[in-house]
């Protein structure tokens, strides 16, 4: 078993951040590569060796959040490893969509954007202390994480889909356009991530009423109440596609609704919290340590 006491962490993590983030960075170029017509003929070397690249990154990722957030004294969300995390689902799901050609364009946007992310891992200092919890509740929170992360990335895949709908409205043509997939292709990636966000959030509110005593206590009513809206506003959207096939910016612009909702749930709720029942200097130290799950 390999020991990796705490207190050391903060001292040894710039070796994994650094180097999490050259093979996705790397992974991310090779893929965008592919789409370039002048690399046609090295499409495949480009495929397989961004991949692998990319996957390599992805493994260490894994391995360095699990020696980070899960000690033996508790879990540590801080707000580093929280984008960390998010940069984790980023490149997971710029790894899948890869299967399909057109969108590898993105996938490397997507993994150049997980090596930012993962650069912040453990990098919120001084060092925060483990929270210790359940694990009905670590349950709980580490199934909301998942759904803001994978949420998070549809949000990216949005603003894409959004920047993408401008260029054609505008009759934009460049070699840039290469980048590029199908705007109904791209709509697909956007609403199989709105499904499976969905479905995690869906979980994470159902087990937070299971498992969190209490759930409309003051200081938990204002990410409940905003969690069930943008839980709402998600399913709305997938309902309108599945019956009234809706696309274009009404899709884009409800879905950003919904991720903003979420965003004022998880950071939002508990900065105006901060606001009204800390003293300054209380505020500022827990401000400056805040996770955003709990």
């Amino acid at each position: 078993m390999i020991e990796w006491p705490y207190s050391g962490v903060a001292g040894k993590v710039s070796v994994f951040q650094i180097t999490m983030s050259i093979l996705y960075i790397i992974g991310g170029v090779l893929l965008g590569m592919t789409r370039l017509q002048a690399n046609a003929s090295q499409e495949n070397m480009l495929l397989l060796t961004g991949l692998v690249t990319a996957a390599t990154g992805l493994l260490w990722h894994a391995w360095t959040l699990w020696l980070l957030v899960f000690l033996p004294d508790g879990m540590v969300l801080s707000i580093g490893n929280t984008v960390s995390l998010i940069g984790f689902q980023l490149a997971l799901v710029a790894i899948i969509a890869t299967a399909e050609s057109t969108l590898r364009g993105l996938c490397g946007g997507l993994l150049i954007l997980a090596g930012l992310g993962a650069f912040l891992t453990g990098g919120q200092l001084p060092v925060e202390a483990p929270i210790s919890m359940s694990l009905q509740v670590q349950t709980h929170v580490l199934i909301s994480l998942f759904a803001y992360g994978l949420l998070t990335v549809g949000a990216i895949v949005a603003i894409y889909a959004l920047i993408q709908d401008r260029r054609l409205r505008r009759r934009v043509f460049s070699s840039a356009n290469q980048l590029f997939a199908p705007m109904e292709t791209t709509e697909q990636l956007l609403f199989g991530i709105n499904t499976a966000g969905f479905l995690l959030l869906l979980l994470a509110v159902s087990s937070g009423f299971a498992f969190v005593e209490n759930l409309f206590a003051q200081h938990l009513v204002h990410k409940t109440t905003l969690s069930l809206l943008a839980l709402t506003l998600f399913g709305l959207l997938l309902a309108g596609r599945r019956f009234a096939g809706w696309r274009g910016r009404r899709v884009i612009y409800l879905y950003l609704g919904g991720f903003v909702i979420l965003c004022l749930a998880y950071f939002g709720s508990r900065y105006i919290l901060c606001l009204l029942y800390t003293s300054p200097s209380q505020r500022d130290a827990t401000l400056s340590r805040m996770p955003c799950s709990a």
